[in-house]
């Protein structure tokens, strides 16, 4: 399966954050976090003190009115439904032209799987760092939005 959307990021774009890979729900509408009960937008949104955005062009400016770029880690690969823990044959994205074209300095996983994909496969190419983040998917319950909210909170925005 091939990556279908285009990173969200401008010229100010000074943080990226990257998941793994679209889920079913943000493949049917072609856009970043679209599983209605995923928080990142929620997280986002309070971090930045911006009402929730609704549509998606509400996200990205968002988004790119607090300098972040969002995109994902991988470019395509093999993978069942929504489930990170059956990707296999990983293609990673080329992050040099958002590099290249920003003024990136801190690169942000959400979740363990984006934060160890990267590390396999971008971090030497890339030459930041990635730090991780607790993931903003439902399925990570562990976590309120609370807990959420003060972990993402070391944003650089």
């Amino acid at each position: 399966m091939k990556h279908s959307f285009e990173p969200v990021y401008d010229t100010n774009s000074k943080v990226l954050i990257l998941g793994t890979f679209p889920s079913v729900k943000s493949r049917e509408q072609n856009f970043y976090y679209g599983h209605p009960q995923n928080r990142f937008w929620k997280v986002i949104a309070a971090l930045t003190h911006t009402p929730l955005p609704i549509s998606i062009e509400e996200k990205k400016a968002m988004l790119l009115n607090h300098g972040i770029a969002l995109w994902d880690v991988i470019e395509s690969c093999d993978i069942t439904g929504s489930s990170d823990s059956s990707i296999k044959n990983v293609v990673p994205m080329d992050f040099s032209n958002i590099l290249h074209h920003t003024s990136i300095t801190h690169i942000y996983a959400n979740g363990a799987t984006a934060f160890k994909l990267f590390q396999k496969y971008c971090e030497t190419a890339t030459g930041i760092n990635i730090i991780k983040l607790p993931s903003t998917s439902p399925a990570n319950a562990a976590f309120s939005f609370e807990k959420l909210l003060h972990e993402w909170s070391i944003l650089k925005i």
